[in-house]
C-alpha cells in the first residue's frame, strides 16, 4: 500500500523537524575578547563566519594591556567568560603563562604597523624621515598615542631613539580606553599615533601615513581559545577561518598583513 500525502507531509515535516534541531544543537555562542587594533577587520569577517557555520559571534572589546575597566586581562580577572582571545602577541603569552590560554592554541593572525593621523582639514606633517617626523613632533603642541602596544613603543622607544624623551614631556599624552583618532578628530591633540587600522575608521581625521621605516614598530596580533572556553571547538573554528584566504584580503584593506 502507497502511503498517502499526508502521511509523507508528516514524514517530511518530521524530518525537517529533526534537521533544524540538529542544525540548533550544532550551533554554538562563541564569545570572544578583541583589542582594537584587529577590530575593524574582525567586525567585516564575523557575518561571513556566522554564516558558513551557524555559531553567533559575542565580543566584548577592550585594550589587550593596562589597568582600564575594559581591558582583557581586567576582564579575565573579573571572571568574564570567554572562549577566544585576541590581543597583541606578547600580552596573548603572558596570559597563556598564568594559565588562562589554552596551551599550544595561539596562533599568529596579523602584523599591524603603527601610523600618524592629524584633524581633518589640518596641515599634514612631513614624516618621510625620522629626521623630518621629530621636527614635526617638536613643532606640534599636542600629541597622542595608545595605552596599548603601539603606545607603550612610543613612549618608551620611538621619543628616546628620535632624542626628543624629554622636550614630549609636556605635550605628550596617553590615552586610555579610547582610540586616538577620536581625540584628534576633536582637536584635542595636533598629532596620534596608533595602530593603522585602528586608525582608518575613525572618521574626522586625515591619515598622513605609517611611521617611516627606520623606526616603525609592527604590532603582531594574535589569537588563542581560553582556558575554561565554554564552546573550543567552535573556538578553533573561528581561529581557523581569521587565518583562511577568505580573511586575508580584509586584513589586508584594513591597514594589516596576516601574519
Amino acid at each position: 500500500m502507497r502511503p498517502s500525502s499526508a502521511t509523507i507531509r508528516a514524514l517530511l515535516l518530521g524530518l525537517a523537524t529533526v534537521l533544524l534541531l540538529s542544525a540548533s544543537a550544532r550551533a554554538a555562542e562563541v564569545r570572544v575578547m578583541i583589542s582594537g587594533g584587529l577590530a575593524p577587520a574582525f567586525n567585516a569577517l564575523v557575518p561571513e563566519y556566522e554564516k558558513q557555520t551557524g555559531n553567533k559571534v559575542l565580543v566584548a572589546y577592550g585594550p589587550s594591556m593596562g589597568t582600564t575597566v575594559d581591558a582583557i586581562p581586567v576582564r579575565l580577572e573579573r571572571g568574564e567568560p570567554t572562549d577566544v582571545l585576541i590581543m597583541v602577541g606578547f600580552a596573548l603569552a603572558d596570559l597563556a603563562k598564568k594559565g588562562k590560554v589554552v596551551p599550544d592554541s595561539q596562533v599568529n593572525l596579523v602584523k599591524s604597523p603603527i601610523g600618524v593621523a592629524v584633524k581633518a582639514g589640518a596641515p599634514k606633517p612631513d614624516i618621510s624621515s625620522a629626521d623630518a617626523l621629530k621636527r614635526a613632533l617638536l613643532d606640534a603642541k599636542t600629541v597622542a598615542y595608545s595605552d596599548s602596544a603601539s603606545g607603550v613603543y612610543i613612549s618608551t622607544e620611538m621619543f628616546k631613539k628620535l632624542g626628543i624623551e624629554e622636550d614630549m614631556k609636556g605635550k605628550a599624552r596617553q590615552i586610555p580606553a579610547t582610540p586616538v583618532g577620536e581625540i584628534v578628530a576633536r582637536g584635542e591633540a595636533e598629532i596620534g599615533f596608533q595602530q593603522i587600522s585602528e586608525l582608518l575608521p575613525v572618521p574626522g581625521i586625515d591619515f598622513v601615513g605609517p611611521l617611516p621605516p627606520e623606526i616603525q614598530h609592527t604590532t603582531v596580533f594574535a589569537a588563542g581559545i581560553a582556558a575554561g572556553a565554554r564552546e573550543p571547538q567552535a573556538a578553533r573554528a573561528l581561529i581557523n577561518y581569521l587565518t583562511g584566504p577568505a580573511a586575508a584580503v580584509i586584513i589586508h584593506n584594513s591597514g594589516m598583513e596576516p601574519a
